[in-house]
């Protein structure tokens, strides 16, 4: 065997064998100068190298940093600790070990694709090009991922994927191209190919932290939250403090409702990396979760300019800016949001409140417009824009969205109208027809529009063109059910549900499926979501309404009680839904205290009047329930439930 002081590295970049690389270790060292403690810097390494191998990459840099304290000038030990900053996501680190490497002796070009994935690290794709454009021979693999990551950084993505579709073609073995190419598919939106690359990476590597993070995070999308965490909790037991999967175990924990858990996640995180701005803004939502908006404000601060920009945090800073009572500082932060994602409804709300409380309605009907006009507008929405065009003075209109507001019909769910003209959206969507980025909106503009024939017949093109992308699916069920054909369209979206089941598509595939009489496939897909998703508003919503319809009285109490932990005591519908389950349940003192508070919340909306007015009567005061229920079924006279209450109490 032949050795020389730098072979060794090859363990961590696809060369050598791990045995191999602990006996070059040994001649190396024999062959060096002695310095502060070289036995204990060679000793270091061949643990970091061992831990390193078996996945267990924070304790393999703390061996490595051991090794570099024992011995700084050994340019070996400095590329050992740059490889466990690299795979830990620590570019800038990386960056000045390699650095200290070269000084040390290390061969620089046996480090070219190593500084190329610590540029790709700190943003600079330009720069990850060019040095793994240098690497040697021996390690091209690794450079051309890189390269292929930084392909797709520049939005290149079928470049991205012409270099690494190949490449795991000819060796399915190696982990590492598997993920990055997850990774790309993921972020272009094929999670069917992203789902498929995470499968076949974990199959080649079930040890590695990071092919089991980004199952994790397909698991995620695909099923939902419950679903991932096993598999977050897989790479968090082979790096128990990987700082990027923390954060994303802390963060599922979170949307779980499980915040005891995602506390102690974000506290590990921070250890992990101390300063950490996702640590911060991960703990100013927990903060403000708990209704101490001060201290998430201060953490929020904390995080500094690492998190400006970032849509949760725009959201998490207006939110405490209203709540501070500085409306103007909250518009900032929500018209670059708005910009940036244009159907984020939740930011919609909260723009158009802030306007309002700044003075400017015309602009807050402006940006609640779009969400009001849609059919399944929920009554904040409404008011928020009836209340705008009081202001305006046009009471006329404000009249027609009160009008809806209290009215207990509502329309069904469907994709979020485009704000640019069917003219502009048509012109950017005939050079590429294939390109979901620019044919869904055109697709959406047509249905709304009423073109329901062209809009089908394009959507149909888009989703044969990109069979894994559930975005096209979804257009395809859109356009179906614009059509008015909602068997399809349960079938479309359902074809979407298999990749990415999230809250939007449960909703259609709930309505599509009630609307084409499948109520059984209804509720079974609503109970998968929920099993996953436990702290979904809207999925308990629509819960505890058919837990009510189908009799499943201690069921739907349940349901509500758990709603009113997660939205508070001031929520009309849940309010109300409270008095309705009570009252199904024998249960008048709660029922009717529910039914009162509800009332006094929303006296015009005729749900709650009917809701209260049945409490009453079930609590055995139907003289003063009859008054409320006349009022209900006069503001809804075509409502057959209330119709029927006040039939029965009336007699």
């Amino acid at each position: 065997m032949t050795c020389n002081p730098d072979r060794p590295l090859r363990a961590l970049l696809g060369g050598a064998g791990l045995a191999l690389a602990a006996a070059c270790i040994a001649v190396a060292g024999g062959a060096r100068v002695a310095k502060a403690d070289p036995a204990d810097a060679r000793t270091g390494i061949a643990e970091a190298l061992g831990q390193f191998q078996a996945g267990h990459w924070s304790v393999a840099r703390q061996r490595a940093q051991a090794a570099v304290a024992a011995d700084p000038g050994w340019g070996f030990a400095q590329a050992v600790l740059a490889r466990t900053h690299l795979a830990l996501g620590d570019g800038l680190a990386a960056q000045a070990a390699l650095d200290r490497a070269v000084e040390g002796g290390f061969d620089p070009a046996r480090a070219h694709q190593l500084r190329a994935h610590a540029r790709l690290l700190q943003g600079d794709a330009p720069g990850a090009i060019a040095e793994a454009g240098k690497a040697a021979p021996r390690y091209a693999g690794y450079g051309n991922r890189i390269r292929a990551q930084a392909l797709a950084r520049q939005g290149d993505v079928v470049a991205a994927l012409a270099i690494l579709e190949p490449t795991v073609a000819r060796d399915p073995g190696r982990a590492a191209d598997w993920v990055a190419l997850g990774q790309i598919r993921m972020g272009a939106g094929d999670m069917v190919g992203a789902i498929n690359a995470a499968a076949a990476a974990v199959r080649a590597d079930p040890t590695s932290p990071d092919t089991l993070r980004l199952r994790a995070q397909t698991m995620r999308i695909q099923y939902g939250l419950t679903a991932a965490l096993p598999w977050f909790e897989a790479a968090l037991a082979r790096d128990p403090y990987a700082h990027d999967t923390l954060i994303d175990y802390a963060a599922t924990l979170g949307d779980s409702g499980r915040t005891g858990a995602m506390l102690d996640a974000v506290r590990r995180a921070m250890t992990a990396r101390p300063g950490s701005v996702q640590g911060y803004y991960l703990q100013a939502v927990l903060a403000a979760r708990a209704g101490d908006p001060a201290t998430a404000r201060s953490v929020l601060q904390k995080a500094g300019g690492g998190v400006q920009g970032v849509p949760g945090a725009l959201l998490l800073g207006a939110s405490l800016d209203l709540a501070e009572g500085a409306p103007a500082q909250a518009t900032v932060g929500l018209r670059e949001l708005v910009a940036r994602q244009p159907t984020n409804i939740t930011a919609r709300k909260l723009l158009a409140l802030a306007l309002l409380r700044s003075d400017a309605a015309r602009d807050a009907f402006d940006y609640i417009r779009p969400a009001a006009d849609r059919a399944d507008a929920d009554s904040y929405t409404l008011t928020l824009a009836a209340r705008a065009l009081e202001r305006i003075g046009d009471r006329a209109g404000a009249a027609v969205f009160l009008d809806r507001a209290a009215s207990p019909v509502r329309g069904r769910s469907t994709a979020f109208a485009p704000d640019e003209s069917l003219g502009l959206l048509a012109a950017a969507a005939r050079p590429t027809p294939g390109d979901p980025a620019v044919a869904v909106p055109y697709i959406r503009a047509l249905a709304s529009a009423g073109d329901a024939a062209e809009a089908l017949a394009a959507a149909r093109a888009v989703a044969a063109a990109n069979p894994g992308a559930p975005a096209a699916q979804l257009v395809l069920g859109d356009a179906y059910a614009a059509a008015n054909r909602p068997a399809e369209a349960a079938t479309a979206y359902a074809a979407a549900a298999a990749s990415r089941f999230d809250e939007a598509t449960m909703l259609r595939l709930v309505d599509a499926r009630a609307r084409a009489g499948q109520r059984r496939e209804a509720s079974a897909a609503l109970s998968l979501y929920l099993a996953q998703n436990p702290s979904s508003v809207p999925a308990l919503r629509l819960t505890g309404e058919w837990q009510l319809a189908a009799g499943d009285v201690a069921s739907a109490v349940a349901t509500f009680e758990r709603l009113r932990d997660l939205v508070g005591d001031r929520d009309v519908a849940v309010l109300a839904g409270l008095a309705r389950a009570y009252a199904a349940a024998g249960q008048g003192d709660p029922a009717t205290s529910f039914g009162a508070a509800a009332y006094a919340l929303a006296p015009a909306n005729p749900l709650v009047v009917d809701a209260y007015g049945w409490a009453l009567y079930r609590a055995g005061n139907p003289g003063a329930a009859l008054p409320l229920l006349r009022k209900a079924a006069s503001l809804a006279p075509a409502d057959p439930a209330i119709a029927a209450h006040l039939a029965e109490v009336a007699g």
